[in-house]
């Protein structure tokens, strides 16, 4: 591992020397995903994580695992599911080459997040090869680590521009003792109040999501716990129960976004606060109880960031067909002048030349 490590660090002090972007990647899965802001003129040096491969600690009991960046996630969920424990984060992989660097660094989480909350959460410890060719460590590998800035949670979803992650430890989880799936026709407006209606109960809801098929709208809720509390769950908000091959494959193409729903070529992801009503913007995929809008059409970015805003939340284009130019201000929400400031100073801090990602995540940055 160290010779691959060092390899690496040539390669970004050479960049450095040179003015050079670094553009970091593992498999390629989520190239599509953030700003794309190279000139004609960059002569750009792509920085491969996957040589750094292999799981560094598992101890199945501390519930932790530690792995380098260009692991495999199949090989993190293979190795986990042994031992009956997860991701609790449901991270999408979008294809079989994603590796555990590109899961953290674009902090996309899956319909799993409802019940058990964001990726950052589960972020214990990195280690990151900066823009100086160093390895500067963060956090470590318990669950209680209080020392110093949480930095590894701030590398979670940075989209590299910080610099390069080679080793994250993460927090795991149990897997549930059952999973139920209940649904119900119902509108998207039906749908919005029994979510929201739902948090004021202490029920074990690991997933949410309501989409029309074919001109009637579905919810679908996912139980996940102990059968006796799945059982009661049941009884008290109905709805019909969806075969456990079915759910199970559903689930997972929901999180792989391979829903026919994802087949349009514009995506919009909006953030909302809890209790929002329909935004009215087009084909709509509803996750999180509400909290996460699937737009499917091709908007003006001003009136979807209107919405959102108007909302308390955010709008990113996720995906937007071919030939279609970016938004001036890039895919993700505009920062607050004041968060811009922050940005911008931890980014000269890291990355003083700025030769990691330039723009990926933030226009400009």
């Amino acid at each position: 591992m160290k010779y691959e490590i060092a390899q690496l660090s040539e390669q970004v002090l050479e960049a450095r020397a040179n003015y050079r972007p670094v553009l970091i990647h593992g498999g390629h899965t989520k190239s599509f995903y953030g700003n794309q802001y190279l000139r004609s003129s960059d002569e750009p040096i792509s920085l491969d994580m996957r040589s750094l491969r292999g799981i560094v600690n598992y101890e199945p009991t501390e519930l932790v695992l530690t792995a380098l960046a260009g692991t495999p996630l199949q090989e993190i969920t293979d190795t986990l599911e042994a031992s009956g424990q997860m991701l609790a984060f449901d991270p999408p992989a979008f294809g079989a080459q994603a590796t555990l660097g590109g899961c953290i660094a674009s902090g996309l989480s899956g319909p799993g997040r409802l019940g058990a909350g964001p990726l950052k959460d589960y972020v214990l410890g990195t280690h990151l090869l900066d823009a100086q060719g160093r390895v500067l460590k963060f956090g470590g590998e318990v669950m209680k680590n209080v020392a110093g800035y949480d930095v590894s949670r701030l590398l979670a979803g940075s989209m590299g521009m910080f610099g390069a992650l080679l080793q994250i430890s993460v927090k795991v989880a149990p897997k549930p003792l059952q999973t139920l799936t209940l649904e119900w026709e119902c509108t998207e407006a039906a749908s919005l109040a029994m979510c929201h209606g739902m948090r004021a109960h202490p029920l074990p809801v690991s997933a949410s999501a309501w989409e029309l098929v074919g001109h009637r709208g579905r919810l679908r809720i996912r139980l996940a716990g102990a059968p006796a509390a799945i059982e009661s769950a049941r009884r008290k908000i109905g709805g019909e129960v969806v075969n456990e091959p079915e759910s199970s494959q559903y689930w997972q193409d929901l999180r792989e976004q391979r829903l026919s729903f994802f087949m349009a070529p514009h995506l919009w992801r909006v953030a909302v606060a809890p209790g929002t009503p329909a935004l009215n913007l087009g084909p709509t995929l509803i996750e999180w109880g509400g909290g996460q809008r699937w737009i499917a059409a091709d908007l003006e970015p001003g009136m979807v960031r209107n919405a959102a805003q108007q909302a308390h939340g955010h709008a990113t284009l996720f995906r937007m067909g071919a030939g279609k130019q970016a938004p001036e201000q890039g895919v993700f929400h505009p920062l607050t002048p004041a968060v811009t400031t922050i940005v911008k100073r931890l980014k000269q801090e890291f990355d003083p030349k700025g030769v990691f990602n330039p723009g990926r995540l933030v226009a400009g940055i």
